[in-house]
């Protein structure tokens, strides 16, 4: 069965448009659409000498695997011209139009899965639109409370339980309901989405060691170990609070199907060290698939033909083969 997934380019002055039009070099079994401004496209494609048919995508008709050379889309047009490498303010409304095609498209499944390209916070924020990001904007659409960011290279997959947070407000955050539910949403999107029948996680602890047995904090007694009990109570092989430079052992991942760090930096840095541009973001927890690249907007490269497409390739991939599970 060919599946259509949703494409969506990103800010128009990065290197979204440049990686779109990448995909479309190369044929996939499952329909990409490409949400973006048509002429933008067409326009990069000529910077960037490439030769790509455009067809407008027609929703009406059964999903069509693409072909190499051709590029269907959904066009959501820029209010000003657009520039490789230079924000524009008036531009951000576009980016916010995008993704709101993308995420209506999925509740009422039209598209199968929705994969991101970078979008620039920073400028929609000052065009005056509240941002936190693309996780954020899912969920909130999506009307759910709780989700979990969790990236994925071929060989490990990191689930968070805070995300963009400064890290005085982390320890505040690590809440029995907050850990409970990122094991939760992890442990049951493994079985769902990576058909994987018995998941085992291992969970990080917060301090360092630990916490040395409440030497150096005591997040693990009063909070995180409460909870991994809980699910060992289950029947579910959920293990820790492990301390983060022990965990991320070779030796000792190859135990598990995912970990859940405590914070962003403290399982990212592992995961993007051993597998950046192959490393696939991905949002646990939506009544949909979304996954994104793990690299930002890029701007210097837009439109230079120097951007690498391997981590979009990736998040298309890790896409298809979640559709697949759950079919």
């Amino acid at each position: 069965m060919t599946h259509r997934i949703a494409v969506t380019a990103g800010e128009p002055a990065g290197i979204g448009p440049d990686l779109c039009l990448q995909l479309a070099q190369s044929p996939f079994q499952d329909e990409l659409l490409v949400i973006a401004d048509g002429d933008v496209l067409q326009q990069r494609a000529a910077m960037l000498g490439l030769s790509i048919r455009f067809e407008p995508a027609n929703l009406e008709q059964a999903a069509r695997p693409s072909e190499a050379g051709l590029l269907r889309y959904i066009h959501t047009p820029t209010a000003v011209t657009v520039k490789p490498g230079v924000l524009s303010l008036d531009n951000a409304a576009s980016v916010i139009d995008g993704l709101q095609i993308a995420l209506d498209g999925c509740l009422d499944g039209r598209f199968s899965a929705v994969v991101t390209a970078p979008v620039h916070k920073g400028i929609i924020n000052d065009s005056g639109v509240n941002f936190s990001g693309h996780t954020e904007f899912f969920a909130e659409g999506a009307g759910v409370k709780k989700v979990v960011m969790m990236l994925a290279t071929p060989s490990l997959r990191v689930a968070l339980v805070t995300t963009h947070l400064p890290l005085r407000q982390v320890a505040e955050a690590i809440t029995e309901e907050n850990v409970r539910q990122t094991i939760e949403i992890t442990y049951k999107a493994m079985q769902q989405q990576f058909a994987i029948d018995q998941p085992k996680i291992a969970v990080c602890g917060l301090n360092p060691h630990a916490g040395e047995g409440g030497h150096l904090g005591n997040e693990e007694q009063r909070i995180i170990a409460p909870v991994i009990q809980h699910f060992v109570d289950r029947g579910m092989q959920i293990t820790g609070p492990w301390p983060a430079d022990t965990i991320f052992v070779k030796e000792k991942l190859t135990d598990y199907d995912a970990v859940v760090a405590m914070y962003h930096d403290q399982g990212l840095p592992v995961l993007k060290h051993q597998g950046f541009g192959h490393a696939v973001n991905t949002t646990l927890g939506l009544p949909f698939i979304r996954t994104s690249v793990d690299h930002g907007t890029a701007l210097e490269l837009a439109g230079t033909g120097r951007a690498n497409v391997s981590s979009l390739i990736h998040a298309i991939g890790m896409a298809q083969s979640m559709i697949h599970a759950q079919n």
